[in-house]
């Protein structure tokens, strides 16, 4: 069997069945088929092809206005497809809503961060472990005894996420009261608190100076010791070139190039797209 420059079994001319066997040999995590969205008269994504692989970091890049936070929004169920297929672990996501979604085992950070301000830090984190919560509204009136355990556990487990992330002094502060690049880390313990398989980032280093850059880089290859999988949009190539297993570019909807970093940064495909985007900024 051929592979591609990773190391990954290629799909040529394979049924499904055979398709299906090739995917688990890989270890495929995530994967969409012919991905569409539409916004009116504008398609948004278009036929759009994508694979995540266990263990692995892979990063979604292209030019502004690509379609690469769309993608984000329909496998998480804040939209629904209009054409093709989601499959996560073996199952097709569609019509599950966002809290299905997070429960199946995919977690995300958004591209504008979305705290729950008014909160205090660990009480955001807290809230990210809500699908995992076992008890109901009665033991939470009457303060059961299992109730008490539960909410202990997931003190526990906010507490180790704020740790990570080198939050837990500011535990008691306010989400809004903490400073920006704070805020993105904090969006990603809260994530991480729901125990997910596959971690999705929108522009994690957004706002982030080179320092915190580097920080994030290492702090991210340090989550698959956690047996982890994670998916990125990112913008800072330097991010991208240090971080990524494979890299997947977008433009105008549609996949114009994947493969490893080094690959796809020298790519004139890839080159073409970002200088014409550019190009017609500055026209």
């Amino acid at each position: 069997m051929s592979k591609d420059s990773n190391g990954h079994i290629e799909i040529i001319n394979k049924t499904e069945n055979e398709i299906k066997e090739i995917n688990k040999l890989n270890q495929v995590v995530l994967q969409t088929i012919k991905l569409t969205k539409k916004f009116g008269g504008l398609i948004a994504v278009n036929n759009f092809d994508l694979k995540v692989y266990k263990g692995e970091i892979s990063s979604l890049i292209g030019p502004n206005g690509a379609g690469k936070t769309t993608v984000f929004n329909v496998v998480t169920g804040i939209y629904q497809a209009d054409g093709g297929k989601v499959i996560f672990k073996g199952e097709d996501l569609a019509g599950k809503k966002p809290h299905q979604i997070i429960e199946k085992g995919i977690a995300r950070t958004f591209q504008n961060i979305r705290l729950f301000n008014n909160m205090t830090c660990l009480e955001n984190v807290m809230a990210g472990q809500h699908c995992r919560s076992r008890e109901g509204v009665r033991s939470s009136i009457f303060r059961t005894s299992s109730q008490r355990k539960e909410e202990s556990e997931i003190r526990e487990i906010a507490k180790r996420r704020l740790q990570q992330v080198g939050l837990w002094k500011y535990r008691d502060e306010l989400a809004k009261n903490i400073a920006y690049g704070n805020q993105r880390l904090l969006e990603i313990a809260r994530a991480l608190a729901s125990n997910p398989d596959l971690l999705i980032l929108d522009e994690p280093s957004s706002g982030l100076n080179d320092k915190e850059s580097e920080d994030l880089v290492k702090f991210l290859k340090d989550l698959l010791k956690e047996n982890l999988t994670i998916l990125l949009i990112e913008h800072d190539m330097n991010v991208v070139m240090g971080i990524s297993d494979w890299v997947t570019v977008m433009d105008e909807g549609k996949k114009i190039a994947e493969g490893k970093p080094e690959e796809v940064y020298h790519n004139p495909i890839v080159i073409e797209a970002y200088l014409g985007k550019e190009e017609e900024e500055e026209s």
